[in-house]
């Protein structure tokens, strides 16, 4: 059994991609689609950056969704390889709408549109510079929430990502991310500042949810093909209107990535496939569960050795 995973913001980088793109005919022409859809050159900022630009979270969205869907389609015109037959299809955050759309719940255009609207909601619910994430290092998430909770009247910050063992994301404001670094460096642990301009994943995020809602609201989804493991519940689900509200429901729930690759594990997937830029997904599941298959996939090469029985 294996599932395909599909990674969210941080993975980008200017020129993901590039190898791809010279190389398909079909590539060039998904990444005129979405320039077309979106009315601006998104296929410039991926391949020619400024890094500072790629980085404006209304393009990494749609751009790490683009990314991922060129070496999608690339597997299913040029290998033998059926992804379809994956028992699960999940994504680390904006991943989750990669794989609604390699599902075929959603289509190529309404996806990227969503996710622009979705990173532009996002940057826009908190004034920029007011909020930001903190990685906490080889801590368990009980014991940090309970750090969260015996000081929640000096700081207020919020689980944004449970990502893997010893690895958990901090959303909240900079003032109380601040004070919490002090507690955590007090106690020797790890901890680092994450290079993002928004605190996503929390209640800060509110303005973000209704924009959002609106917007999904008006979107057709259909049955996914597979069944889509989400973020919010880290169980499995194919209803559209359940996949609907769950995504809603995302933008200031923690994304629940540790128990999702769990579920799976417990279903009997025993081999992972990464999707898209970077290798981020893969080392935090192997560090979940160091005896399954892990391959990422975001190169010619990458694509060439590909196997689902190995």
């Amino acid at each position: 059994m294996f599932s395909v995973v599909f990674p969210g913001q941080g993975s980008q980088f200017v020129g993901m991609t590039k190898e791809l793109y010279r190389e398909f005919k079909y590539v060039r022409e998904l990444f005129q689609q979405a320039d077309d859809a979106l009315g601006f050159s998104l296929s410039k900022v991926i391949l020619e950056g400024p890094k500072e630009k790629l980085d404006e979270t209304e393009n990494t969205q749609p751009s790490i969704f683009l990314a991922s869907q060129s070496i999608y389609q690339i597997i299913k015109q040029e290998t033998k390889v059926d992804l379809s037959k994956a028992n699960f299809f999940a994504g680390h955050s904006l991943g989750e709408y990669s794989a609604l759309a390699a599902s075929e719940c959603l289509n190529f255009s309404q996806t990227i549109k969503l996710l622009k609207k979705r990173g532009n909601a996002m940057q826009s619910a908190v004034p920029k510079g007011e909020g930001g994430m903190l990685a906490v290092l080889g801590i368990e998430i009980e014991k940090l929430n309970k750090i969260l909770e015996d000081n929640k009247s000096n700081y207020k910050c919020f689980i944004a990502n449970d990502n893997s063992n010893g690895q958990v994301v901090l959303s909240g404001k900079n003032k109380d991310i601040e004070a919490l670094i002090l507690d955590l460096k007090k106690n020797s642990i790890k901890n680092v500042k994450l290079p993002v301009s928004a605190p996503f994943h929390c209640e800060l995020m509110r303005a973000a949810t209704e924009v959002m809602k609106k917007e999904i609201e008006i979107t057709e989804f259909r049955k996914p093909n597979n069944s889509i493991v989400s973020n919010v519940t880290s169980t499995e689900t194919k209803d559209p209107l359940q996949i609907k509200e769950l995504l809603v429901k995302q933008i200031e729930s923690p994304v629940r990535w540790r128990e999702s690759i769990i579920y799976m594990i417990n279903k009997g997937v025993r081999k992972f496939i990464e999707i898209g830029p970077g290798k981020v997904l893969s080392g935090l599941i192997k560090r979940i569960d160091k005896n399954l298959s892990i391959a990422n996939v975001n190169e010619i090469n990458d694509i060439k050795n590909l196997n689902i029985n190995d």
